[in-house]
């Protein structure tokens, strides 16, 4: 489409303004919430006797005697799971990729990222707790359990579990940003130049295609790392107790009683950010020390490589990887409808939807009240998304690399570390408590991920249908409406599905905004964690899991009827 667009109509005087306002609603409620942490933090808070610049926050925070052991759990568990599943993204595409068993992988992507992290957290607990069905499998013929063992293994705390729970969800996020990055790249014409002059294949895309690709993936890797290092709700599931993990600290000390906790938990979030942006950077130079070593591994003419260990250990990582979720998700179907199930029975003995009539009741409200929040969320963020991309499209404007970091700001940024001051500065205008609220901070999470799974197929779109719209008489609008965005119905489901899923998952942006007094089923599944009753977690978290996939069944289903005589079209 040509940039010289009429701008006579609302709608399109609004365009040019699409950039900033998205710009705003993004990184200004993050600048904001930031602000409203450090203040506190440094004993600034009138409305609760605070009128003066101190320390004394941050002496009671480094007085506290779990402050060590608190942060180097969460920078461990952080670097940890986020090298883990690098690593195993990097394998499973240096030997997979461009096979059969990789376009396996590729389909199973959009089921496995549905999942939301605290459903596929339960999942996993109930895998490999000590009366799990791991256990129960094996107790038989290998261990010969007749009880439960007395291990430490949910909750351990060196973060182990943490850990794995972390790699399996953050796996599939990385190998799709990868998938993405890989698109932009000559990858095959690279690695087969490399295969021409002897490497294995491995080698060669390690030494050819992975440099590039990790220079298209680096935001992720950083959001990655510092969304794992400040999680809150698979924390609570999986994470160490005595004590637990920094953020989750902070949320205790933020839902104190005693309104003085408020200092405490504002310069704890503080040293949060201080950490993330310390394992950030020791991030980055880890980065240069192996890209150096990595330029004299080029160098050295090294050809050979263990292709089929590589091969053998990433399968059987994605797989376990893969079970992990999936086997989860069925052990939690499995517990909704148990009766009776001793140790160490493989199954039950009975099933029964008892738990499921007892709680139906309770669940809709809930079940409602998380449908809408996601809802209005994700249209808000495809309608600034489209606004945006469209603006660009007429206006000629190219954003550039500044624009991406701005764009994974929300992202990057720990949610403990903004959310703390942001929940202070709603209280004191009266807007915090309530729907409006939530879903307001539900759009600063959706709004990246939306766009980012939105910006490449609609930059990607072929110009010249549009140019022949124009031709027969079409205006930009008329383009837009009745071509361009009919022909990006897929994407644009798809990206709705992922917002969607992502405002589902949402648990200390919705426990924070809506301080507490607005329902969600991850609010409520978590909140069920410290009953320890199996049965009731498996129905919210089943209930969480199924909202989640059902956009994207949506997204599936809905091209291929609506163009069911346009062959082009069903998967375009």
């Amino acid at each position: 489409m040509s940039p010289r667009c009429e701008t006579t109509s609302a709608r399109a005087r609004f365009l040019p303004w699409a950039p900033l306002l998205t710009l705003v609603v993004m990184v200004g409620p993050v600048v904001a919430g930031v602000l409203g942490t450090i203040a506190p933090a440094f004993g600034y808070m009138p409305a609760l006797g605070g009128d003066g610049i101190t320390l004394n926050a941050f002496a009671m925070l480094f007085d506290w005697p779990g402050i060590t052991r608190a942060s180097l759990l969460s920078v461990i568990t952080g670097l940890a799971a986020t090298a883990m599943s690098l690593l195993l993204v990097a394998m499973i595409c240096a030997a997979w990729n461009g096979s059969r068993a990789f376009r396996v992988i590729e389909r199973m992507l959009s089921p496995l990222l549905s999942v939301p992290h605290a459903a596929a957290a339960f999942g996993l607990a109930f895998l490999i707790a000590p009366s799990g069905w791991i256990a129960r499998a094996t107790s038989p013929w290998l261990t010969g359990w007749d009880r439960p063992p007395d291990l430490l293994i949910l909750q351990d705390p060196y973060g182990v579990s943490l850990i794995a729970g972390l790699v399996v969800k953050e796996v599939p996020f990385l190998l799709l940003m990868t998938l993405a990055a890989l698109s932009q790249i000559r990858a095959r014409q690279a690695r087969d130049t490399a295969l021409a002059l002897g490497y294995s294949p491995v080698t060669a895309w390690f030494k050819t295609v992975f440099p590039r690709v990790y220079t298209q993936i680096r935001l992720p890797v950083f959001a990655v790392l510092a969304f794992s290092m400040t999680v809150v709700d698979v924390a609570l599931i999986l994470g160490p107790t005595t004590p637990t993990t920094l953020s989750v600290q902070i949320l205790k000390w933020m839902n104190d009683p005693d309104l003085g906790m408020r200092f405490l938990a504002s310069a704890a979030a503080v040293w949060q950010l201080v950490l993330v942006v310390g394992a950030l950077l020791l991030w980055r130079v880890g980065e240069i020390a192996l890209a150096a070593l990595g330029r004299r591994w080029v160098a050295s003419g090294a050809r050979g490589g263990a292709t089929r260990t590589i091969r053998a250990i990433s399968l059987t990582a994605a797989l376990l990887s893969a079970s992990a979720i999936v086997f989860g998700i069925l052990g939690l179907l499995v517990w909704s409808f148990v009766g009776f199930w001793s140790f160490p029975d493989l199954l039950p003995g009975a099933f029964t939807t008892k738990t499921w009539m007892r709680h139906t009741m309770n669940l809709w409200p809930i079940v409602s009240e998380t449908l809408i929040i996601a809802s209005v969320a994700t249209m808000a963020a495809m309608l600034l998304t489209l606004a945006c991309l469209e603006a660009e499209e007429r206006y000629g404007l190219r954003p550039g690399s500044r624009a991406l970091w701005l764009l994974y700001v929300p992202l990057i940024v720990p949610q403990i570390a903004f959310l703390t001051g942001l929940q202070t500065l709603a209280i004191f205008t009266g807007i915090d408590g309530n729907r409006t609220a939530v879903i307001a901070v539900h759009i600063i999470f959706v709004l990246p991920y939306v766009f980012l799974s939105l910006a490449d197929p609609f930059r990607a779109w072929d110009a010249r249908y549009g140019h022949v719209a124009r031709a027969l008489g079409a205006g930009c609008n008329g383009v837009l409406w009745r071509v361009r965005l009919p022909m990006l119905l897929r994407p644009i489901l798809t990206a709705a599905a992922v917002g969607f899923a992502v405002s589902i998952g949402q648990y200390l942006p919705t426990l924070l905004a809506g301080a507490g007094r607005v329902q969600t089923l991850t609010t409520e599944a978590v909140a069920l964690a410290s009953g320890g009753d199996r049965r009731v977690i498996s129905v919210y978290a089943l209930s969480q899991t199924a909202l989640a996939l059902l956009p994207f069944a949506f997204a599936l289903f809905i091209p291929a009827i609506v163009w069911r005589n346009r062959k082009g079209l069903r998967h375009a």
